[in-house]
């Protein structure tokens, strides 16, 4: 399971005319509209021929669903996908056919339609009307938290939407060092972020000593830039990205924080061969990601910034 869920939505959810009432319209979507914006994404079919769709004057767009339509647009949330019919869809029934023709190449969580379909659809368990959504597992089992295991093929699965379309990441723990065998792996995770246009601005951010209590020993600077220069120079220039580090005095807790979501992240992205070793990701509140956020901002004076530098 990854952070965030990737659903198709066909048009006539977004059609005041295709529920019993206005209001009855305005209740779904706005259910709806709170969990996308929270933990999902939305896939713009045929490389944005759907939210084209939008532009025809003749139908009874609710104005919930323009609403949603333009968060999903100015947070990013629309992702354009390649089309899979020879021909663009015509109907309701013909873009629901394209959502679940695009999930054959790429999985989908969900999608998302309204019971003026439905009955074209009823075998397909990927495929559920807005005023069922409730009842329906994909969607009802969504969760704020997700367990895996500390391995780097849970940290990509789970972070695969985040590190594909996300456009800002802020990477975030005390001792994230690459030489050190616990985040050897960490490259990996960057290298999925890179191979694209434009590419996402990526920090990441450790503190200026390594070990705890009475163990612990203050690093110079230099020696900081050269032990992540000499690991990711190479990997970074090989996918076309660039990382600013930034080195604080001092804190404690672990964060992967982006446009999209925000992530609490107890063990950091450290890896373990050791067995049966889980940890558990939480999804932050949106006030709670903006404000840490700002916590790592050098201008908001909560940590002592004692060295930056950009491989």
């Amino acid at each position: 399971m990854a952070v965030l869920g990737e659903y198709a939505l066909t048009p006539d959810v977004f059609d005041s005319s295709c529920y019993g009432n206005d209001e009855v319209c305005a209740i779904l979507l706005m259910g709806v509209k709170d969990a996308l914006l929270a933990d999902g994404l939305v896939r713009d079919l045929r490389d944005g021929e759907w939210h084209n769709v939008f532009s025809d004057g003749e139908r009874t767009w609710h104005n919930k669903g323009k609403e949603l339509l333009k968060k999903l647009i100015t947070q990013k949330r629309l992702i354009a996908y390649s089309p899979h019919s020879e021909q663009s869809p015509q109907s309701d029934a013909e873009w629901c056919q394209e959502a679940l023709d695009s999930h054959g190449s790429s999985a989908l969580n969900g999608i998302i339609i309204t019971e003026s379909i439905a009955p074209g659809f009823a075998k397909e368990p990927l495929i559920a009307p807005i005023q069922k959504l409730s009842a329906t597992n994909w969607w009802s089992s969504r969760s704020p938290s997700l367990r895996l295991e500390r391995t780097i093929a849970d940290y990509k699965s789970a972070l695969r939407p985040v590190l594909m379309f996300a456009n800002s990441m802020m990477f975030i723990d005390p001792h994230i060092r690459l030489s050190l065998p616990r985040y050897r792996d960490f490259a990996d995770l960057l290298q999925d972020c890179g191979n694209r246009r434009p590419s996402p601005v990526i920090e990441i951010h450790r503190v200026c000593y390594d070990g705890s209590g009475a163990s612990r020993q203050f690093l110079a600077n230099q020696e900081i830039e050269n032990d992540f220069r000499q690991s990711l120079s190479a990997i970074l220039s090989s996918v076309g990205l660039t990382v600013e580090v930034y080195i604080w005095d001092d804190f404690h807790d672990r964060y992967l924080v982006s446009d999209l979501v925000g992530l609490s992240l107890p063990n950091g992205f450290d890896t373990t061969s050791a067995v049966q070793r889980q940890t558990t990701w939480t999804r932050l509140g949106r006030s709670d990601r903006d404000d840490i956020q700002r916590e790592f901002d050098p201008a908001s004076g909560k940590h002592t910034l004692r060295h930056r530098f950009t491989i």
